[in-house]
């Protein structure tokens, strides 16, 4: 496995990143296997990166729960009770075992984060990331970490597997900084609003802002500083 890092996957303007992305499937089941960028491949069935597609596909059985937020062009989801149509900024989770029919405008590019565990029961469906959904109070970072005071922070989970331990929500806090430390679970960011800087255990920072999507391997050193209020789509495990 390589070793745990911060990487940014996507800027809101289209921009350059600086990670480094190899081609490649997540499964022999992959039915977005050529079009796939990884930036991040684990061992425990966790990956990241970006999904460039133009076109339709009908997938009969989903292999693998994918949290995807579209960075250009527009992702339409069908099932047969349910149709999302995803702009840029949009963001949803197919569901292991999801019978599926995806269509996308020439040039559609989406950030993902996906969980492969075979042996997993199915998790059918499609989950929409309602970005101005009412969140409830949730627990701040721990006082130890903490540099000045503690922030208000809220949470909701909008799709929970307790087999894979998959959770996708929103977040959001008033401004607060934090020593770094490994960061606990891999977890996938994209901010809904405001900025943050992230700090890796040699020193660099990664600012992320509104519209950016990253990913932070677990495990991975990260301090965070926020000067600004942040409320960002998570997809944590």
């Amino acid at each position: 496995m390589p070793s745990p890092r911060i990487l940014l996957l996507a800027r809101a303007d289209g921009s350059r990143v600086d990670t480094p992305f190899n081609r490649g499937a997540l499964s022999p089941l992959d039915p977005f296997a050529d079009a796939r960028q990884l930036a991040w491949l684990g061992t425990d069935g966790v990956s990241a990166g970006l999904v460039g597609f133009s076109g339709e596909v009908t997938v009969d059985d989903f292999p693998h729960s994918e949290t995807l937020v579209v960075h250009a062009g527009n992702v339409v989801l069908h099932t047969a009770e349910q149709s999302l149509d995803l702009g840029v900024g949009g963001s949803a989770v197919i569901g292991r075992g999801t019978r599926l029919t995806l269509q996308a405008t020439v040039g559609s590019q989406w950030a993902f984060c996906a969980v492969d565990q075979p042996a997993a029961p199915a998790r059918p469906g499609l989950t929409l990331m309602v970005g101005h959904s009412l969140l409830n109070p949730s627990a701040a970072p721990e006082p130890a970490i903490l540099i000045g005071p503690a922030p208000q922070c809220r949470a909701l989970n909008l799709f929970d597997d307790p087999v894979t331990e998959l959770r996708v929500g929103l977040w959001d806090s008033t401004p607060y900084a934090r020593h770094g430390r490994p960061h606990k679970l891999h977890e996938l960011m994209h901010l809904l609003e405001g900025a943050v800087t992230l700090r890796d255990a040699e020193g660099i920072d990664v600012t992320v802002s509104t519209g950016d999507t990253v990913f932070v391997a677990k495990g991975a050193p990260c301090a965070w500083t926020s000067t600004v209020y942040v409320r960002k789509i998570y997809a944590v495990q």
